[in-house]
This record gives C-alpha cells, sequence and structure tokens, in this order.
C-alpha cells in the first residue's frame, strides 16, 4: 500500500468513528468486517529515511477504537492459540474497542511484560493474526484484525500518562536464580520468577540490557527509550542486574550454582555468531556482518559521530546480502548513515523472503533498490584490500527445499559486477558458544544450539534454556513463550523445594 499521511489517515479514521462509535453495541459481524483496515500512520518516507526517529508513529485513540471494533469475538479465538505467550487477544480488545485503555493492557500484561516491544517488532501476521477469522474472510492475513497495532497502542498509552504499573511480588523465599543474557527470554524469565518471591539476578555481558532489542534492531522501529521502560520494571520489581559479567569466562556457569549459592540457571544468551557466504573477498575492508554493523549503529551508537566512541565505514554505496528482516534493518540503517545507493541482494523472489511485509514495504518506499534472483558470487577489492564491487550470479528457481522455499539455482554465465564500496552480509547468526565451550555439562546439537526438553530444561542440573541460543535465530515473541514456559519450570521446582524444606523442620 502506497504511503498516506498520519493527517489523512486520521481524518478517515474520524470519520468512521463517528459513525460506529455511537453504535458499538449494535453493530453485526457482518458491517464489522466491511470496516476497512486501519493503517498505522508514520512518518514521510522523505524524511525518514535520514533520521534515526521512529518510522511509525501510532494510533490515536479515535484509530485504536476503529481498528478493534472489526474484531468479532469469534469463538474459535485462534489469536490466543497463536500467541506463543497466550495473551488474551479479544478481551483485550474488547476493551480497546470501548476505549477501556488500562483494562486491555492490564490483560495483556497478565501475559506479557514486554507489550511495547512486542507491538512493534513481533511477526503478528505469522502469529496471532495468521488465522485470524476476519483476516480469512478476505483470504489474506492483511485484513486480520491489526493486533499487534493494537498492543502497542494501549502500551504507549499507559507509559505516556506515567501510569505503568509494576506486577505484585510475593515475600521472599530465600531462593535465588541466575539469569544470563537480557535478551527477551531472560526477561521474562527474570519477570516470571521473580512475581514468585525467588532472589532474580541478570547477568549481561553488555554495559547495557536488552540482548538483540538493544543490539540489533534499530531505533527507528524500536526506539532504545521502549526498551529502558520495560527493563526499569524489572527493577522496580526488586531484580539484580550486572552488566559487564561475561558468564563463562567472567564467571562460569558450574561456579554460579556450585560456589555463590544459586538454586537454579537460565541461559538466553542468543545467536550472535554471525554466519558468512564463505566467498572470495569477506575479508576485505568495507564488508561487515550485519550483526557488527547494527551493533556498531544501535549499541555502540556510532551515528553520533561526534560523541561515539566506536567508528562506523563512510559508506556510498552498499550491497546487503540477504532477505531477512536483518538485511531490512541494514539497508534501512545505511541509508540513515548516509549511503547515497543500497541494494538488497537477494537470490530468491520477493515471495519467499523471510523478512517482515511492511518492513520490505518501508524499505522499498525510503529508496532501497531489491535485486531478486542475484546473489554475490565474489567481493572485489582494489590494491589498499577496499571493495570495490561485488561479482553477482543471476538465479531461478527449481523445486522447494527443506525450508519449503523453491530453490534457488545459479545460471551458469550469468555474471555480472555491481559497483559499490561496502558490503553487509545478513544471511543469519548461529547460537554464541561461550556457554556450552566452558560447560561441558550442557549438550549441544550440531548447530551449536543447546538442547532443551519441553520444560526448557538443559542435560545440566538446574539449569535450563531458551530463545536464540535453543532455536537458532528466532522471534523476540517465541524466545519470550520459552522463557515463560522456563520460568513456570523453575518455579515449580523452587516451591516443591521449598515445601520439602518446611517439612523437614516440621518433622
Amino acid at each position: 500500500m502506497s504511503f498516506q499521511a498520519p493527517e489523512e489517515l486520521s481524518k478517515k479514521a474520524h470519520e468512521l468513528y463517528e459513525q460506529y462509535i455511537p453504535k458499538i453495541d449494535e453493530i453485526k459481524v457482518k458491517e464489522r468486517i466491511r470496516i476497512p483496515v486501519q493503517e498505522m500512520p508514520a512518518q514521510d518516507p522523505h524524511v525518514r529515511c535520514r533520521n534515526l526517529e521512529e518510522v511509525a508513529i501510532g494510533y490515536t485513540a479515535e484509530e485504536a477504537q476503529i481498528e478493534a471494533i472489526r474484531c468479532i469475538q469469534c469463538p474459535t479465538q485462534n489469536c490466543v492459540s497463536d500467541c506463543p505467550v497466550n495473551i488474551n487477544i479479544p478481551l483485550f480488545i474488547e476493551h480497546t474497542a470501548y476505549g477501556r485503555f488500562q483494562d486491555a493492557i492490564n490483560v495483556i500484561k497478565e501475559a506479557s511484560l514486554l507489550p511495547a516491544i512486542c507491538g512493534r517488532v513481533c511477526p503478528q501476521e505469522t502469529q496471532c493474526q495468521l488465522n485470524c477469522s476476519v483476516g480469512k474472510v478476505f483470504k489474506t492475513v492483511d485484513k486480520s484484525v491489526s493486533i499487534g497495532r493494537l498492543e502497542r497502542f494501549v502500551a504507549d498509552l499507559e507509559r505516556e500518562k506515567g501510569n505503568v504499573q509494576i506486577p505484585d511480588v510475593k515475600p521472599e523465599t530465600g531462593k535465588k536464580v541466575a539469569v544470563v543474557g537480557s535478551g527477551p527470554a531472560g526477561l521474562v524469565v527474570a519477570a516470571d520468577v521473580r512475581r514468585e518471591g525467588h532472589h532474580v539476578t541478570i547477568f549481561e555481558a553488555f554495559h547495557k540490557l536488552g540482548g538483540v532489542m538493544r543490539y540489533g534492531i534499530p531505533e527507528f522501529r524500536l526506539p532504545n527509550e521502549i526498551v529502558d521502560e520495560e527493563i526499569d520494571t524489572l527493577r522496580k520489581m526488586g531484580v539484580e542486574i550486572r552488566t559487564n559479567f561475561v558468564v563463562g569466562k567472567t564467571r562460569k556457569l558450574a561456579d554460579l550454582l556450585e560456589k555463590d549459592g544459586y538454586d537454579a540457571a537460565f541461559v538466553g544468551t542468543g545467536a550472535g555468531l554471525p554466519i558468512f557466504m564463505g566467498i572470495e573477498g569477506e575479508n576485505l575492508v568495507g564488508v561487515f556482518s550485519a550483526n557488527e554493523y547494527l551493533t556498531r549503529a544501535n549499541l555502540m551508537r556510532a551515528f553520533d559521530k561526534k560523541h561515539a566512541d566506536t567508528p562506523i565505514y563512510n559508506s556510498k554505496i552498499v550491497a546487503v546480502l540477504g532477505g531477512g528482516n536483518v538485511a531490512m534493518d541494514s539497508a534501512r540503517m545505511a541509508l540513515r548513515l548516509g549511503a547515497e545507493k543500497v541494494y538488497v541482494v537477494y537470490r530468491r523472489t520477493e515471495k519467499e523472503m523471510p523478512a517482515r511485509t511492511e518492513e520490505v514495504q518501508h524499505a522499498k518506499e525510503e529508496g532501497v533498490e531489491f535485486l531478486f534472483l542475484q546473489n554475490a558470487k565474489r567481493i572485489l577489492g582494489d590494491e589498499k584490500s577496499r571493495v570495490t564491487g561485488i561479482e553477482c550470479l543471476r538465479y531461478e528457481l527449481g523445486e522447494p527445499d527443506a525450508s519449503g522455499r523453491r530453490r534457488p539455482i545459479a545460471i551458469p554465465g550469468s555474471e555480472f559486477v555491481i559497483d559499490l564500496d561496502t558490503v553487509i552480509v545478513a544471511i543469519g547468526n548461529s547460537s554464541n558458544p561461550l556457554i556450552s565451550s566452558t560447560t561441558p555439562q550442557i549438550k549441544t546439537n550440531k548447530w551449536g544450539n543447546i538442547i532443551a526438553d519441553e520444560n526448557q530444561k538443559t542435560s545440566m542440573d538446574r539449569v535450563f534454556a531458551g530463545g536464540d541460543i535453543v532455536l537458532g535465530a528466532a522471534t523476540v515473541i517465541l524466545a519470550m513463550g520459552e522463557g515463560r514456559k522456563a520460568a513456570a519450570t523453575i518455579n515449580e521446582l523452587l516451591a516443591k523445594e521449598i515445601e520439602e524444606e518446611k517439612l523437614k523442620k516440621v518433622n
């Protein structure tokens, strides 16, 4: 869909608001389904491509209520079963439709403490919105109720009003739990375990918390202020936080349990080891992993050239290799850091791209050029070992592979050269090996992911794991879902021990 100015969207929403809200209790299902999707207001593409302010502006209250009344409150509730943390989505949407915004966010927070984050970055179109009954009527998820946008709205409104409520914490139990890594899985574990009254310490290798939400997702999609405020809730709940602490180097995982008195540990160290293509020229100056490029720009704030302690490469023409969300983030960040031209080079077609449709659309609006059915064969450099271009091959699609997508097949003799000065490799990450390499008791699979059972238990006693370190590179909400399961198992383990200790004292 082409860009529409926020004022235009607001005017349309106001007209619908005047038409429907006064008779909200009388609106029939067929009429609700005919109400158009409320698009998310955003900055003008020509302006935002050169700033780091958030692209999406967010709904107004009228836009949120109109979008919410599109929900037909169907009995199947596919949205709930498709949500990794099982938010009561129909109830929070019903509250939103009636303007009961605080009630709406309270419902969400029963299952998730990160609504402002999830509302922004979770791929709702492949999860809670995928099987929405409204979308199914039109046979496209694009017409589903915009659950993520509504979640973002009510979360932002609570924060803007200064009314963020801190979850209740039960009396202290004397039990201690170590959480290694402060990404989405770790934060959920910390919150859910702390609620039960157990002491929780988060150990974070970086100087700031948030994991991939901090270093991997640019501020124009997820402002650091949002991450900070969501994490601040944990501090107010009494969670202890230790930064610049590398478990595996600063202290071994086993020592936390055996010497430091922790009763259980959760490992959520993510998938931060970049994967390269293994082609000629990847060691040239001007070649970056997306992980490094985004970490420099996001966590180290290299875009602030006058004050940043880390440099960022000055690029004019950039090629991003890959087709996922990280590739979109890298391409759009390159524009904001001053690149004159940015290509996304992808060996399949747009249909097969794993990136969110919205992110691809935003990239196109901002001027990123997509080169489909092409891929780099080698990276070219000059006598100073600096990138001067890439030699590409053209591809065609064959039969589907294990991923279900049609396999790209190189066309012999189709080589051509693109002149450029920067290459960003965004084809994925593998799991951080530090914990497994220093803790032989923990079993991993052939990809280096920690093996965990259905309750997130690892092969090491009292150690649990979840998120990207188990799944490989996944989504924020899937990591949160694993965190919830792990927390439930840890809480059950500790509750049982507390009960046994009480019985021993009685006897």
